[in-house]
């Protein structure tokens, strides 16, 4: 098949360093600002579950984006969500440099508004499950949002702004991340906690390296 037109842009800026722009270095200090101060406040109070939150957000967003820039490869013609340009490096062909910025960041806000209170409810719903969704849901909306302004583009339409197409972005795109990052977070190991980030990231990277880096390697076009 014949890619997209924004599949085609995104190919062409894909992982291209000079679109570098300088508005990237503030938000990356204020990531790391953001870590570590939450690492301070860990090893002061040995709670370590807002830190493994953020890290859960985003190794789970890599897996996903890992996955998305696969169907890419496999149809040859458009992955399910593509970021075709304005964007000061795209890493895959549906993720940017600024989405994993944001996605770095948006466990630890989430585990901020999780209660003490592992069983307090919400609306007659237990607070993890009603903050996962609301998360979720707000996150579609923002993407909702992309989409209008043609920053991030859908081309299938069971993956779009439709009623059968926004409960599959929802589930699949979001809540899993936010369900994972609660289960993490109120996990009472810390091995627990440990071996399942460390498995996200594991099973994400080594999809880097079999998808990305060996195909150069050898001399062959990129998977993702």
């Amino acid at each position: 098949m014949t890619p997209t037109p924004e599949s085609a842009l995104a190919l062409e800026n894909l992982r291209v360093f000079s679109n570098y722009e300088w508005y990237i270095i503030p938000i990356l200090v204020i990531v790391m600002y953001i870590y570590s101060v939450e690492i301070q406040k860990a090893q002061q109070t040995k709670n370590w579950n807002v830190v493994f939150a953020g890290a859960t957000v985003l190794g789970m967003d890599l897996i996903n984006e890992t996955w998305n820039a696969l169907v890419f490869h496999f149809t040859d013609y458009s992955a399910f969500w593509t970021t075709p340009a304005r964007s000061t490096f795209i890493i895959m062909i549906g993720w940017n440099l600024e989405i994993a910025l944001m996605f770095s960041i948006a466990g630890i806000v989430f585990a901020k508004f999780l209660p003490e209170e592992k069983d307090k409810k919400i609306f007659g719903i237990p607070n993890r499950w009603f903050f996962a969704a609301a998360f979720a849901i707000f996150a579609v909306f923002v993407e909702v949002l992309l989409n209008v302004s043609d920053a991030l583009i859908w081309e299938y339409p069971w993956w779009n702004a439709t009623p059968w197409g926004i409960p599959l972005i929802f589930l699949f795109g979001y809540f899993h991340f936010f369900v994972a990052a609660f289960l993490i977070h109120d996990a009472r190991e810390m091995k627990t906690k440990i071996k399942t980030v460390a498995s996200i990231y594991a099973i994400g990277l080594v999809a880097v390296l079999i998808f990305m880096f060996i195909p150069t390697w050898i001399g062959a076009d990129p998977w993702i």
